[in-house]
Order: C-alpha cells, then structure tokens, then sequence
C-alpha cells in the first residue's frame, strides 16, 4: 500500500504530542510493510530542521518540508473574522505548498492520502485534481472544542468574545468540510461520537495515540516528593492548566506539605512563568532527554482545564510506571479507571488529595503505576493500532 501523510507540522524528531501522534503512524505504517512519502509543513513555531532527520528516515519516507508563514497578522485576522472565515485554517493556505503537493501527485501515484489535520483541508480539491487515491482525515482533535473551552474560560471581554468568535469560525468549518474526505479516523471515541453530531457521514474510526512503550530507567534515582509536568508551552490549554495550578492548587498543596517540589519542563515556556518565584517551583523549560526527567521525578501532574484528542505526555508517564494525577479533561480519550492506573482531580481540593495520596503512600503509588503500565502495553501497542488502521484503509479501498 502506497500512502502520502501531509502533517501540519514536522513530524521527525518528534519534540512533543504532536509530533509524536504524527511519527508514531508513520513507524507504524513502515513496519506494517506500507510504503510512505511525507510531506510537511515547517513554520516558524515548528521549523523544519534538516540537520536532524536521521538517514533512516529520510530513506524511508523520502521527506520533504515546504515552509508557510502562519504567524499571526493583526489584519489578515481581523479581515477572517469579518467574513466569517477560520483564521486557523486560512493560515495554511500557500501556493508553493501546493505546487510542491502537485508535483509529488504527478510523479507518483498512491492508494491513500493521509492528511494530519483539518487544518490542511484546503489542499483537497489539488488531490482530488492529480489522483484518484481515497483521503483520509486523521483528526487529532476537534479543533473548535478546545477554543470554545478556552473562551469560557478567559477573564478578559474582549479575548473571551474573540476566542468565542474563533471557535465559532473553526466549528463552521469542520461542519462544512469534513465530508470531504473519504474517511476520517479519530483518537478518541468520544470526538468520533462529536463529528458524527456534526453530520459526518464518511466511514469513520476511533484509533487512539500508539505508543512504544518506554522501558523504566532503574539506574535513575527518583527525587522523593517531587512533581513534574511536561509539555509544549506554546499550546494555550497548557499554559491556562498551569496558570491555573499555580494560583489555586500549589498555594493549598505547599501550605500542607511544604517539602513538595514542582518541576515545570517543555519547549517554549513563557516569559512570565520562567520568572515564576513560588517556593518549591522549579521551572527547567525545554529538556534534552524527556525521558531521563520524566523518570526522576515521583508522581505527573496534568490539570488540563481546555482539550480534545489525547494526552500523549500522559501515556508516556503511564508507560513509564509513572502515577498520574489529571483533570478528567487531561484524561479524555484515555481508557482509565479512576483509582486503579489514574488518578482524578477536577478542584484545587482533589488535586492537593489525590497527591498527597502518591507521595505519603508508596505502595498506592507503585500499585497505580503498575497497572497503568499494563494498560498501555495492552490497550496502546504501535502494531496494533497501525493495523487498526490499515484495515481501515482497505475498508476505504473497498
């Protein structure tokens, strides 16, 4: 089976959930026997570094990058909001990429067209124009959700009202476009179940993020009464979950247990927080081995307020043995029993329970950690899901 993946960003190295839900299929795919071409978009947020693509698999996936400027421009986006339009998607249009997606549909030919995104929705009609191959949406998200999110819950007026008006846009265009593909493939079931109310009709599949399962690290100690979390800060649902940890959970958590440390890592960290003077916070922005920071620290804390798709962070802590404390935002999409190989917590209260429970209780800690790696192993194997999908191609085929 012959498959062009066009990804809105970057797929390799894979730096963050993104990239990883994106790479993840594509290694899937190659060792399922299929052949893949990518081609990708680099920005300036997620450039396309050449220097870093590994001769493996620049020869396995022949890679090609076209960069677009999707910066925001104050009047390109006023002028989106006055007519309607989705500024997220009206960011991705360009000529060149096109060309570029022209001139590969030309020379080659392929039985599936993976696009990663909604976003890259625009470059449709090219494929249908210089192919015959059936295309496949694969949503990571639903993107207006998390936007309507993020505006119910900003404080200020104007960016609520702009936000919302956003979300609107986006929700408009997804309802209005995504019956053209010829099949869509979600992460979670719950954003099937959600395009399905938006009137998709195309056959659709709920294939969850697949992970290889990262083995524990025994030679790393493990600081005691640490926390950690770990994400690309130039996403706004994880800077709102942070903002809103800091200023309601760590003052309660700190006042009861003033020996806790918070370690806040990822790419991109805001000004503001970088600067952060709470006592007992640490923030150590981008690492080079998430990994080997992962496994050091005791116990994950994801207070996601704002999402849709899955939390790739939290099943590589899962993975790993990790205990996870999440709002069941942050959880969403994840096949969990709460108490069992997760931990839930949705107030400041809950939050400063649910961790004192892992830290004051090793064995509680240790039990949860167990299973959840059990529940990735079982549930979120790489080969499994690629099947998954690959049978779903072939349902597509016909």
């Amino acid at each position: 089976m012959r498959i062009l993946q066009l990804c809105y960003k970057p797929p390799f190295p894979p730096v963050d959930g993104g990239t990883l839900a994106i790479n993840n299929v594509t290694q899937g795919l190659l060792q399922s026997g299929c052949s893949v071409k990518v081609l990708t978009v680099s920005t300036d947020k997620h450039p396309f570094d050449d220097k870093k693509i590994t001769t493996e698999y620049r020869k396995d996936t022949a890679i090609e990058a076209i960069h677009i400027d999707t910066r925001v421009k104050p009047l390109s986006a006023l002028l989106s909001l006055l007519c309607g339009e989705s500024y997220h998607v009206k960011r991705y249009i360009c000529a060149d990429f096109e060309r570029k997606l022209e001139e590969i549909l030309k020379k080659d030919t392929f039985d599936i067209i993976h696009v990663e995104s909604i976003f890259l929705t625009p470059y449709v009609d090219t494929v249908r124009k210089y192919s015959c191959a059936k295309i496949v949406l694969r949503a990571h998200n639903v993107e207006h959700r998390i936007w309507r999110q993020l505006s119910n819950g900003e404080h200020n007026f104007f960016k609520r009202w702009y936000l919302k008006h956003l979300s609107l846009a986006l929700e408009h265009y997804e309802r209005e476009h995504i019956n053209e593909y010829d099949g869509v493939i979600s992460i979670t079931q719950q954003d099937l179940l959600a395009f399905k109310d938006m009137g998709c009709r195309k056959p659709m599949v709920s294939v969850p993020f697949a992970i290889n399962p990262i083995v524990w690290m025994e030679k790393v100690e493990v600081e005691p009464m640490s926390l950690f979390h770990i994400g690309s800060m130039d996403w706004k649902p994880n800077i709102e979950a942070i903002d809103w940890f800091l200023s309601n959970v760590w003052p309660l958590l700190h006042k009861e247990m003033p020996g806790v440390r918070l370690y806040l890592a990822g790419r991109h960290m805001p000004q503001r927080i970088a600067d952060c003077k709470c006592e007992g916070v640490s923030v150590v922005g981008e690492v080079d081995d998430a990994v080997s920071f992962m496994t050091s620290k005791a116990v994950n804390i994801v207070p996601l307020l704002s999402g849709s798709g899955i939390r790739v962070k939290i099943l590589e802590a899962m993975s790993m043995g990790k205990p996870v404390v999440a709002t069941s935002v942050a959880a969403r999409g994840i096949d969990y029993t709460d108490g069992r190989d997760i931990l839930i917590a949705d107030t400041p209260e809950q939050f400063v329970r649910q961790i004192k429970h892992c830290l004051c209780d090793l064995g509680v800690a240790e039990s949860i950690g167990a299973a959840a790696q059990s529940l990735i192993r079982g549930q979120y194997n790489l080969n499994v899901q690629a099947d998954k999908i690959i049978d779903f191609y072939r349902r597509i085929l016909g």
